[in-house]
C-alpha cells in the first residue's frame, strides 16, 4: 500500500460516500475513504512498482485462461461493512466481477488482495487493514509483500473462516495461491528489485 494521509476539510465535515466517489472520479490524484474521512495516496518508491507490475504481470499470464481478471493499482474495492474505500497494489477476481455502479471502477468481490508494504504502512495493513478486508465474503487470501527483503505473508481463508499465515522467504521461496490456483515464485516477484 501507498502511504495515505488525511485531505484537510473544515471541522467536523462529513464527506458521504456518493460525495467521495463523485470527487474521486474527477481527481488527478487518488484518495482513499473510511467512513466520511478522504485520505490523499501519496506515490510509491520505485521497489514498489516493481514488485507490483511483477506480481500483476505474472497472476496476468497465469490465469489468461481461467474465468478471473487482474488489476494493478488503480481499481478500487469498496468495503461496505467499514464504509470503506481503498486502492489494493493487486487485485483478482474470479467469476464475474460486481462492480458498484456504471462507472466500472469499484469492484465488490475481490479474490485475491494484495498489498506491498513499506514500513510507514506495514503495520496499518497486518492490523487495520486486514481486519477491514477479512469482512468481505468473496475474499480467500490475503497477500503481504516486503520491499526490502525476501519475505511475502499469505493469509488463506479457511472453510470454518479462520485465516491461516503461511510465510515465504528467500530468493527461491514460492507462494502457492489455492484461491486462483496461481504459483507466484519470490525470484519473479523480486525481479530487478535490488534489495
Amino acid at each position: 500500500m501507498r502511504v495515505s494521509r488525511k485531505v484537510k476539510h473544515t471541522v467536523n465535515s462529513f464527506v458521504s460516500p456518493e460525495d467521495y466517489l463523485a470527487l474521486e472520479r474527477k481527481n488527478e490524484f487518488k484518495s482513499e475513504y473510511l467512513d466520511g474521512e478522504i485520505r490523499a495516496m501519496t506515490g510509491a518508491s520505485r521497489p514498489h512498482n516493481i514488485i507490483t507490475l511483477n506480481v500483476a504481470s505474472e497472476l496476468r499470464a497465469q490465469l489468461r485462461a481461467a474465468n478471473c481478471e487482474t488489476y494493478a493499482m488503480d481499481m478500487r474495492v469498496k468495503i461496505p461493512a467499514r464504509n470503506q474505500y481503498t486502492y489494493p497494489d493487486v487485485i483478482v477476481v474470479c467469476g464475474k466481477p460486481e462492480l458498484e455502479d456504471d462507472y466500472l471502477d469499484t469492484l465488490l468481490n475481490p479474490t485475491l488482495l494484495i498489498e506491498v508494504l513499506s514500513k510507514s504502512t506495514a503495520k496499518h495493513d497486518r492490523t487495520v487493514k486486514f481486519d477491514h478486508y477479512r469482512t468481505l465474503e468473496s475474499l480467500a487470501e490475503y497477500v503481504l509483500i516486503a520491499q526490502d527483503e525476501h519475505r511475502v505473508e499469505q493469509y488463506t481463508r479457511q472453510a470454518d473462516g479462520r485465516w491461516l499465515l503461511t510465510d515465504a522467504g528467500g530468493p527461491e521461496g514460492v507462494v502457492e495461491l489455492s484461491a486462483v490456483n496461481c504459483a507466484l515464485p519470490l525470484g519473479v516477484i523480486y525481479e530487478r528489485v535490488e534489495l
